[in-house]
């Protein structure tokens, strides 16, 4: 399906087409990488205004670019990985069957691991990293399944992690 809008007003959800006049904050706080904060009228950016709470901000006009330039960015830009619910769906449809677990999925959230790195060393995080870690906490979590399981349990618990 074809997009014929260049992007969404964030306030009234009204499109805004390509090479058409909109508007953005002046403050650079409200215009982040991930989260554009674009308006299709100064009324809509006064309602983010007084939702946000500026003192001394202003309505800057924009044009938004051509569809040609719009799909040129977007074959460049980064990519965007959407991750599935499919697989967590059939991991519980499957769970009494270990072989149908799916083991490549990511097990932990990778932006708190990058954190905790950075945070605790200084160091940047490969992403051949996490991965592996994934298989290490599986490894670990069949271990503690087993130990449930040999208790007569249906619930892992704190200490069927300890050895």
């Amino acid at each position: 399906m074809e997009q014929n809008f260049w992007r969404k007003c964030i306030v009234c959800k009204k499109e805004i087409g390509f090479s058409t006049k909109y508007y953005k904050c002046s403050i650079n706080s409200c215009d982040k990488k991930r989260s554009h904060a674009q308006f299709c009228t100064v009324e809509c950016w006064d309602v983010h205004r007084s939702i946000m709470n500026h003192k001394s901000a202003g309505a800057d006009e924009y044009h938004s670019p051509n569809k040609e330039q719009w799909l040129t960015e977007q074959a460049n830009g980064p990519r965007v990985r959407m991750v599935s619910t499919k697989a967590i769906q059939s991991n519980v449809e499957n769970k009494n069957n270990p072989s149908n677990v799916n083991t490549d999925e990511i097990l932990i959230v990778v932006s708190k691991l990058k954190a905790y790195i950075k945070e605790a060393s200084g160091l940047n995080t490969s992403a051949d990293v996490t991965p592996e870690l994934s298989d290490i906490i599986r490894d670990v979590c069949n271990d503690a399944i087993r130990r449930a399981q040999q208790s007569e349990r249906k619930t892992v618990m704190a200490r069927d992690f300890k050895k």
